[in-house]
């Protein structure tokens, strides 16, 4: 984002006219040809929830990890997931498979990154209901938590706006960080607080846990309909964590965007 396009201390209209106009064209061309459209946004993490319920549930009889519903449980933490791992995955191609238009539009260069989030996150959005459906019908009880929600959402917007505006540009000038980012996102989802809580992490871990900042981000999700996940230590060490993230990416990509360009 450049000085011109700051007014007032605020986004000029013109950027974020922009980021919505890209962001509903990447959605229409998701959906367009699409049979199932909308439930695209869903599908993915119910069948992970249903596979990772019949594996501990079923086969596995968990024992004490996690909450009942377990589905539930699950859900509200792979929804999530599944917004924050397309987008850091769509964050190592956002430069390359637009080169051509990023080089020949004046249109700031970090929206590229920001309409990945924009877009997965109202895909995310588009999932709520069927979480609500599933928490009504499987007997979860709603508490003052849910309030933390959105919270927890914008928190997620900003750890990925921080990794995108970092990871976007080197991948750019390191090819070979695409797959390792496809290996590190493997091993993130284990050591995340998805399939398990952080409580049920052994104590000596958690301040370990506590730098993922995904812990506390998974914390403030499920705290709504699970009030015994609050834990304050993933929740701030998480929150100081992201924002070093974030002033870590704005400083690489103000340093890289140039290289960035020529390398397009």
């Amino acid at each position: 984002m450049t000085v011109t396009e700051v007014r007032g201390g605020g986004i000029s209209r013109r950027y974020l006219h922009s980021l919505w106009l890209l962001s509903a064209r990447d959605l229409r061309v998701r959906y367009a040809t699409s049979v199932l459209g909308y439930l695209w946004s869903v599908l993915d993490p119910l069948v992970m929830s249903a596979i990772y319920w019949f594996v501990f549930s079923v086969v596995f009889h968990r024992g004490k990890v996690g909450e009942e519903p377990y589905i539930v449980f699950l859900m509200v933490a792979l929804l999530p997931w599944v917004w924050f791992n397309t987008a850091v995955g769509e964050f190592t191609r956002a430069f390359k498979k637009d080169a051509r238009l990023i080089r020949s539009t004046a249109i700031p260069r970090s929206i590229w990154v920001l309409r990945v989030i924009l877009t997965k996150g109202l895909e995310f959005v588009f999932a709520i209901p069927v979480l609500v459906l599933f928490a009504v019908f499987a007997g979860a009880k709603p508490n003052w938590g849910l309030l933390l929600f959105p919270v927890a959402m914008i928190w997620q917007a900003l750890l990925l706006v921080g990794l995108g505006l970092l990871i976007a540009p080197l991948c750019v000038l390191w090819t070979d960080l695409e797959r390792t980012t496809a290996l590190i996102l493997r091993a993130l989802f284990y050591i995340s607080p998805i399939i398990y809580s952080f409580k049920d992490l052994p104590h000596a871990l958690h301040v370990v846990a506590a730098l993922n900042p995904l812990s506390g981000i998974m914390t403030l999700y499920r705290v709504g309909l699970f009030p015994e996940q609050w834990q304050a230590e993933p929740v701030i060490i998480g929150a100081v964590v992201t924002v070093v993230f974030l002033a870590l990416g704005l400083f690489t990509f103000r340093s890289l965007e140039r290289d960035v360009l020529k390398e397009l």
